[in-house]
Formats: structure tokens, sequence, C-alpha cells
């Protein structure tokens, strides 16, 4: 189990970039853009410290003078990666416009980099825009009546959504309207599959082609609006 007291104060400790020397000092912050740069062109096995070093151009002993382990530079990268959480308060119409685009905004990000979804899974240290992000989304719903814990759930529910849609583009888990292949598997054996062939024969095509992420937001919100309408109208007795 991961002590998750471990490296948190690196990830809470103020680093502001500031201007560039002249001289590019080894920094947390150029530490995590060059493994960042790793994951994303060779995947997250491809980043160990040996090879972040040899992209910056020092020796491995100099990147544990700012990053004790292999688990700390994985955080300072989840942490840069990640990005400023946003402000959505400033996106009118309430809850619903501000979720969707809070969401929008994550799966953007976990677009950009297809690492970041496996890398924070269990228990590990987290920072301060990690948590802003939550933060954000759950803020979203203040004023909608629903109690605290359903609030955290409902974005636990929804960045579910978004690291389960990442996960079928990267992986190719919905292939059955796209693979001309599995199509033609599908026809061959329908009477075996009589209920998958029926469908992927009948899909409206002018439906995104987006592994079910429109389709499973909305039904996520169109749920929780149903229960925050029910909790904002009275009963009636």
């Amino acid at each position: 189990m991961t002590d998750l007291g471990e490296n948190v104060d690196l990830l809470w400790e103020p680093r502001g970039r500031g201007a560039r020397p002249q001289r590019l000092a080894l920094t947390v912050d150029r530490i995590a853009d060059a493994a960042i740069e790793v994951a994303d062109s060779e995947g997250m096995s491809a980043v160990s410290m040996q090879h972040v070093a040899a992209r910056l151009d020092v020796t491995k002993m100099a990147l544990y003078r700012h990053v004790s382990s292999k688990a700390e530079l994985v955080a300072v990268m989840i942490e840069s990666a990640v990005g400023e959480p946003p402000n959505l308060m400033t996106v009118p119409g309430g809850w619903r416009p501000r979720l969707t685009h809070w969401a929008e905004l994550m799966r953007a990000a976990w677009h950009r980099h297809p690492w970041l979804p496996a890398a924070t899974t269990g228990d590990r240290p987290t920072g301060p825009r990690e948590v802003g992000w939550t933060e954000s989304a759950v803020a979203a719903l203040s004023d909608t009546g629903l109690t605290g814990g359903e609030r955290m759930d409902a974005v636990f529910l929804l960045s579910g959504h978004i690291r389960n849609a990442q996960s079928s583009s990267t992986a190719g888990t919905q292939p059955w309207t796209t693979d001309k292949s599995l199509l033609e598997v599908l026809h061959r054996h329908r009477d075996r599959f009589p209920a998958l062939f029926e469908a992927a024969m009948s899909t409206d095509d002018n439906a995104p082609n987006d592994n079910g992420w429109t389709f499973g937001l909305t039904r996520i919100l169109d749920g929780l609006e149903s229960l925050i309408n029910d909790r904002q109208t009275p009963s009636q007795h």
C-alpha cells in the first residue's frame, strides 16, 4: 500500500516557472515536462529516471536531487499534465453546461496525454491542480439540492465515463460499426450473434462515432437533472 503522505509536499509547494534563466537549471518542472514528452510519444512504460535524464542531458543522480523516486516523478507528471482547473462559474446556464464544459476539457486533456487515465488510479499522492479539477466540478453542483455525498458521487460517475470513453478510443473496444472485417464476421455468424448483428446493422449514420461519449454524457446528465428536479420540486401530499 502506498503511503499517501509520501511526496505530497513536493506537489503542494509553490514552483512558479518564472523567467527562463540564461542557462537552464534543472528543476522539477523541466523534469516533469521531459517525462511527459516521453510518455506522450513512447507510452508510460518508456518513462524511467534513466530515460528522462538522457532526454535532459543530465545524469540520473541529478534527477534524484529533485524527485526521489519513479512514483514521485509520475506524481509531478500528472500535476503538470492536467493543467490548471477551469473556472466553471464563468460558464453561463447553470450546472449542466458547466459540467459539460468540465467534462469536455478533461476529455481533451486525457486525449493529449493518453497515459493519464491509467496513471490516475490507485492509492497515490495528488496535487492541488488535480484536486482543483474535482473541486470545480463539485462546486458546479452547489445549490442543486443534492447532498454532499451525491455531488461527489456525480463527479465520480462523470469521471468514470470520461475514463471509459478515453480507454475505448485508444483500445478500440467499440469497433462494431467501424471495423469492416469485424462486420463481415458478424454477418457470417449472425445466427450466433443475432442481437449484436441487428444493432450494428441498424445504427444511425448521423450518430456521432465517438465510442459512446455523447450518448453516455447525455444520459448521465439527464439522470442528474431528473434527480435535481425531484429535489427542487416540493412533494405533493
